[in-house]
């Protein structure tokens, strides 16, 4: 006897569960999940036995659009059809579940009959293969599906190895924002005129598809050099629709050199292009090329060891001096962090804490900089030797948590300091991300006692009004705003004005990136407070920079000055 085929019902009313197991088990083998998440569970055991796929839209713990998303996801489980389940009757509800992957749409209360041969229609539809042709269009948009376009792909390639192809994918940034503001049918008019526009791009020298939500690819055959005002031009055909306002779309290319590569890896490094140059304002396309696979790949290494490497204390923090310029004297240190890594050696910040801001690890290196510059300071104070403060970076992540000034608190705290030890850098530039946001969290790291530093000042972010609603205590010049205004006569910048704001205004000013006597002097002359930079001393491991403070303390060292 044939063994029954396997359907799952996704659905966290159990008695919805009851009523379909009731309407298909004398034909199927029915397993149940109560949520999205215990769903994917059963995927992993059994997805390939899986025939169809019953699932509810809206569940606790991972909703049906969120389980959808991922399955499609899942070279193992993507392939397996399914009939979303709904109260709602609403077209939108159902344009809604097919766009996201669903293969069909039933509303409830379930009727026996139609379920039953909707269930048998799409499985044998899905084991038929004389059929499989029908399936080869994505229905909103009427381009090829992922999987026939990946098909058509690889015949074409093989039947015309004499020409050059090039693969174009294409990503909006924050679709998911677009749906929300304008709505999801507004959205699907919005990837019909993006299909639209594959077609005008395509004509008769290749084909289009639909990836999934807001991806769109092509297979070109390469007839004229890309520009960048070609695709701008695609952008702005967007942005006239009036469901569409701000759309960026960004493009990558990959021009097809390995015919036996297979589709989907094609595919993908063209969105990798495309993602490359994602945030860049005024750049709508990319082009795939070793360069950029080679930043992606140290990408992938460096997102695959940072965990490890924290724990295994390969980070480091160097310090880097602070002097006061009344008196000439060593005042306190900034925490840089270093990554000592045990094939790569050495690497300096820029090399991955971009990245870092980006997966949000950044949190977890920034706590660990709090309690390492802690840690020295205690040690230092255990030494006898002068309290001398160490700031440090708090990044935009960081501002965010609820629990930062707690987190904060407890790290000062534990190692028997006081909070005014630790002044906390906060950049410029995370003012713009949200004003009142950061405005509420730097008050309450203030009443906890923190001193406030204001980082990267004069890099193009700063405004009065920004001054006037943080509670600042220093304002820290950025190094290239500082080193361009030192090299301007003492009339024409703006130096004089900002030392007399801030003393207006009751703040200190540490100046930044101090490479030569001539930035000393200027600095010196205007009244500057505090400097910093290489013709001091450049950052330095936690021993050295102890040397440094003992040296200060000989009254027969000789000076920096």
């Amino acid at each position: 006897m044939m063994s029954q085929r396997k359907i799952l019902v996704v659905e966290d009313n159990q008695i919805n569960r009851e009523i379909l197991k009731e309407i298909l088990s004398k034909e199927y083998q029915v397993l149940e999940a109560s949520n999205g998440l215990e769903a994917l569970m059963l995927l992993k055991e059994c997805g390939a036995e899986i025939s169809l796929i019953l699932l509810d839209i809206v569940m606790p713990v991972m909703d049906g659009y969120t389980f959808l998303s991922k399955i499609k996801t899942d070279p193992a489980c993507r392939s397996i059809p399914v009939i979303v389940t709904t109260q709602s009757d609403s077209d939108a509800d159902e344009v809604a579940a097919l766009s996201q992957g669903a293969t069909d749409f039933v509303v409830k209360p379930y009727k026996p009959q139609i379920i039953l041969h909707r269930v048998a229609n799409i499985i044998n539809l899905r084991e038929n293969a004389a059929m499989v042709n029908q399936l080869q269009y994505d229905r909103l948009t009427g381009l090829y599906n992922k999987e026939f376009f990946y098909r058509r792909v690889m015949d074409i390639l093989a039947e015309h190895s004499d020409k050059k192809y090039d693969i174009i994918c294409s990503d909006i940034e924050n679709f998911k924002l677009i749906n929300d503001i304008f709505g999801i049918p507004n959205g699907d008019r919005l990837l019909r005129e993006i299909a639209g526009m594959y077609k005008d791009l395509v004509r008769d020298y290749g084909i289009c598809g639909h990836l999934n939500a807001d991806r769109f690819v092509c297979l070109l055959e390469h007839q004229w050099e890309y520009t960048n005002d070609m695709f701008a031009q695609f952008t702005s055909r967007l942005n006239t629709l009036p469901c569409a306002k701000s759309v960026v779309m960004k493009w990558g290319i990959y021009a097809v050199e390995d015919s036996s590569l297979p589709a989907e890896k094609m595919c993908d490094r063209a969105l990798l292009a495309a993602r490359s140059i994602k945030g860049q304002y005024g750049k709508y396309f990319a082009c795939y090329d070793d360069a950029l696979r080679n930043e992606l790949v140290k990408e992938r290494t460096i997102t695959d060891q940072m965990e490890t490497a924290l724990t295994q204390g390969q980070f480091e923090i160097y310090l880097q001096p602070k002097y006061r310029l009344r008196g000439d004297s060593l005042a306190g240190a900034e925490a840089l962090v270093r990554w000592n890594h045990p094939e790569w050696g050495m690497q300096q910040p820029g090399s991955f804490i971009p990245l870092f801001e980006k997966n949000g690890f950044i949190t977890s290196l920034d706590q660990f900089v709090w309690g390492s510059a802690c840690a020295v300071m205690r040690a230092w104070d255990d030494q006898g030797l002068p309290p001398l403060n160490i700031s440090v970076n708090v990044s935009r992540a960081d501002l965010y948590k609820e629990d930062l000034g707690n987190t904060l608190l407890e790290i000062v705290q534990k190692h028997g300091l006081d909070v005014s030890r630790l002044p906390l850098e906060i950049t410029e530039s995370a003012y713009t991300d949200d004003p009142n946001q950061i405005i509420e969290t730097v008050n309450s790291l203030k009443k906890l006692g923190f001193v406030i530093e204001m980082d990267d000042f004069g890099t193009g972010y700063s405004s009065l009004n920004m001054l006037n609603q943080m509670p600042l205590d220093v304002l820290k010049l950025d190094m290239g705003f500082m080193q361009n205004e030192t090299a301007k006569p003492m009339n024409q910048g703006i130096l004089r004005f900002i030392m007399e704001l801030a003393r207006f205004m009751g703040l200190s000013v540490v100046a930044e990136g101090v490479e030569t006597r001539e930035q000393l002097e200027r600095l010196r002359e205007i009244g500057c407070d505090y400097v910093q930079g290489y013709y001091f001393a450049r950052p330095m491991p936690c021993g050295d920079f102890e040397q440094l403070i003992k040296k200060s303390m000989d009254p027969c060292a000789a000076s920096w000055d």
